[in-house]
């Protein structure tokens, strides 16, 4: 038992914190507010959701699913990369679409780069960030 403010604890995990990276890449969109592309803690990434922004010029691109489906997934490789992994190591993904709609012709662009079937979710939201048609986030093991 330690002692703490007068208050006795049991310590019940290590004192010293978990070390955290920042990923950071330019070839992946910059972050549009305040939080980094991606994070490695403990072995595992934790991207934030990539929209279809290309990183050389910051706008969005792609004017159907499937194009701007494609530079979501390629935005993705770049932060895999960057943190040393691959899509292979993608175990779980989260998916937002603008209209469920398009759920068929996303999945085909989709299937192209995660083809281990990570565990994911998908879902339809009111609103996207610069009112794009995708968002994909990712976990991947490093």
């Amino acid at each position: 038992m330690t002692e703490y403010q007068g208050l006795r604890y049991k310590k019940t995990r290590k004192e010293d914190k978990t070390m955290l990276q920042k990923i950071s890449t330019d070839k992946a969109p910059a972050a549009i507010g305040p939080y980094s592309q991606a994070i490695v803690a403990n072995g595992m990434l934790f991207a934030s959701g990539q929209i279809p922004i290309n990183p050389a010029t910051g706008n969005v691109e792609g004017d159907d699913i499937t194009a701007q489906t494609e530079l979501v997934c390629k935005n993705i490789g770049a932060l895999l990369a960057e943190a040393g992994t691959d899509y292979t190591r993608v175990v779980k993904t989260g998916c937002f679409l603008a209209d469920m709609g398009d759920f068929a012709a996303f999945n085909e662009v989709y299937a192209k780069y995660f083809t281990e079937k990570p565990a994911r979710s998908c879902v339809a939201v009111k609103t996207l960030p610069k009112n794009v048609l995708c968002e994909i986030e990712v976990i991947a093991a490093v």
